[in-house]
């Protein structure tokens, strides 16, 4: 088994296209850490040079191949010190003369492994072409390593492709901009993937752009050891690789828990043409024109009292149409109660079912309530979906927890509906784990994913406030909640997310349900926490002021459309070994 050894990931700001100058500063930077005993050392996206270009003939001089004069300058002092140095440059390949932004792994040996940017942000395509080398993991004596580069990880597949391939660590490198960090995205990234990730960001301003910093390493349970919020300096950790591979979330083996025979949809572009011609094509379910709407999710701790759950869920129901919502999520459990859920397990038949349908039709309200439901021989963990003048419905969870394999039987459909408020699917618990079960609802068109949890703690945390001046209206204070991983779920899919979770005594459920707005980096966030109380209501707007073509970024899902997925076939293979070199 690989040993733990320190790591360093260094903030910098270059001085645009002042390319001697940057690379003194980011040696001296590197040797300083490698001074302090890093053996993986990272350093900023194209630090080398500065990023902000106009276009390919103004950063034509500034390009190399990989290996050359640049990286051997690195590879001088990975042969001094024994050590792994990670650096960003503009590549140019001499076989096409195709410019890329490009991250170089740097040993001892020389260079070991190069990263091409496969996903560009705004400004990549003024100069660069998109990388061409997949999303690999390199094999070192010191453990296996990934290469990231800044918009590669706003999509969930670039880390999972690397976390199934083995990484012990993403370096993940990058010019981060227009929001606090350490960024969300980065935590949730090491997160769901159980992974160390090292962040090298940039700070200061150039051309106008104001870069963020926050550079850190984080550990495989969000954990974060060091950071540098402002100006140039040195986050250091210490990488375990035996942590990185027991790949998992809440002490859950998640990379066995996958269900790949069911993410056939992500090597799909539901989005490449206009989505309101897309999902009416043939006239086959159509979805709905977009509009205003208003949801709810209730916080309570379910008993094994089923009445006392239903008279909870029809006072929060009742409390949250009368604040105009038309859907309410409740709780995993919410009918059944929490304590042995296998023993409580009901049929969709029984009369409590009827009650939760007749409240809906009451109160002419959506109400997606979990149980444990009982059904030829089988248990499920389920949840109930009544809607007034319909049929009742169940969702049968499809990712189960290692506790929940011991009484339930996994579901095999992911669910969607709709509604006149919008295209609406449904999560359970274990499931928001995987990012690939909301990709999935994002590319089937949905608006509003609904996850009714019992979740504990591990997945949020908040932020004392950064030195870094932002742009308003980009906060930089501190914020109790920065990072809610399924604030992210809904982010990176374009998507509102209904978040309904249980608060037990003792914290062994974390409550903090929410709805999440579509776009992380909008500001004030679109969103409503259960901060205190049990009830949270805000609006969803999926309006377009265009009857032709979506201007509303929940219908648009601009992030989903620029998903690259002639690289994601390794996430529905079945049976696939890592992939490292």
């Amino acid at each position: 088994m690989t040993a733990p050894f320190k790591a360093a990931a260094v903030q910098f700001e270059p001085h645009f296209g002042e390319k001697k100058r940057n690379i003194d500063v980011l040696l001296a930077l590197v040797e300083n850490a490698a001074k302090a005993g890093a053996k993986l050392i990272t350093t900023p996206e194209m630090g080398t040079t500065g990023y902000c270009w106009y276009d390919r003939a103004e950063v034509s001089g500034f390009v190399e191949t990989v290996p050359g004069p640049s990286t051997d300058r690195f590879a001088e002092l990975a042969r001094r010190y024994d050590c792994y140095i990670v650096i960003g440059l503009p590549e140019v390949d001499p076989q096409t003369d195709l410019y890329y932004n490009s991250a170089a792994l740097i040993g001892p040996e020389g260079v070991v492994g190069v990263h091409r940017k496969t996903h560009p942000y705004i400004s990549e395509p003024k100069w660069a072409a998109s990388g061409d080398l997949g999303h690999r993991v390199f094999e070192t004596r010191i453990g296996r390593i990934a290469m990231l580069i800044c918009m590669d990880i706003h999509f969930i597949e670039t880390a999972r492709l690397v976390a199934l391939g083995g990484a012990d660590v993403i370096c993940h490198i990058s010019n981060w901009l227009a929001e606090r960090t350490p960024a969300p995205y980065w935590i949730s990234r090491a997160y769901e993937n159980g992974c160390y990730l090292m962040e090298s960001n940039r700070w200061g301003l150039e051309r106008g752009v104001q870069f963020s910093g926050g550079s850190c390493i984080i550990g495989p349970e969000a954990e974060m050891m060091d950071v540098v919020d402002d100006g140039d300096g040195i986050a250091y950790g210490v990488i375990e690789p035996a942590r990185s591979r027991k790949r998992q979330v809440a002490g859950e083996p998640v990379m066995r828990q996958r269900r790949p025979e069911l993410y056939m949809d992500l090597m799909t572009n539901t989005f490449a043409w206009n989505p309101g011609q897309f999902f009416r094509l043939y006239g086959h379910r159509p979805i709905a024109d977009g509009r205003v709407g208003r949801v709810a999710v209730g916080e309570f701790t379910p008993t094994s009292d089923i009445t006392a759950n239903l008279i909870s869920m029809t006072d929060l129901a009742e409390d949250a149409k009368a604040q105009g919502a038309e859907l309410i999520v409740f709780p995993a459990f919410a009918l059944t109660g929490l304590t042995a859920p296998g023993e409580t397990a009901t049929s969709s038949s029984h009369p409590a079912i009827h009650a939760i349908a007749t409240l809906s039709e009451r109160l002419d309200i959506c109400i997606i309530a979990g149980f444990a439901e009982a059904s030829d021989g089988e248990r499920f963990c389920s949840a109930i979906i009544a809607r007034p003048k319909m049929p009742i419905t169940t969702y049968r969870q499809i990712h189960l927890t290692e506790d929940e394999k011991t009484w339930a039987t996994p579901g095999d459909e992911f669910c969607v509906f709709d509604l006149p408020l919008g295209r609406v699917g449904v999560l359970i618990g274990h499931d928001g784990v995987f990012p690939e079960a909301g990709r999935v609802l994002a590319l089937r068109g949905c608006d509003l994913i609904c996850c009714p949890s019992s979740i504990s703690d591990g997945f949020h945390f908040g932020h004392p406030g950064s030195s870094v001046r932002q742009p308003d209206p980009i906060p930089s204070g501190a914020d109790p909640v920065h990072w809610h991983h399924y604030r992210v779920r809904a982010g990176e899919n374009n998507c509102y997310f209904a978040f309904s979770n249980t608060k037990t005594a003792g914290n062994k459920s974390a409550g903090l349900s929410g709805i999440f707005g579509p776009d992380t980096f909008a500001f004030p966030r679109k969103e409503a926490i259960v901060l205190d109380g049990e009830l949270a209501v805000a609006d969803i707007d999926l309006s377009s002021t265009s009857p032709t073509y979506p201007t509303n970024v929940t219908r648009r899902k601009d992030l989903v459309l620029m998903r690259q997925p002639h690289h994601y076939l390794p996430l529905v293979m079945t049976g696939r070994k890592p992939d490292h070199q």
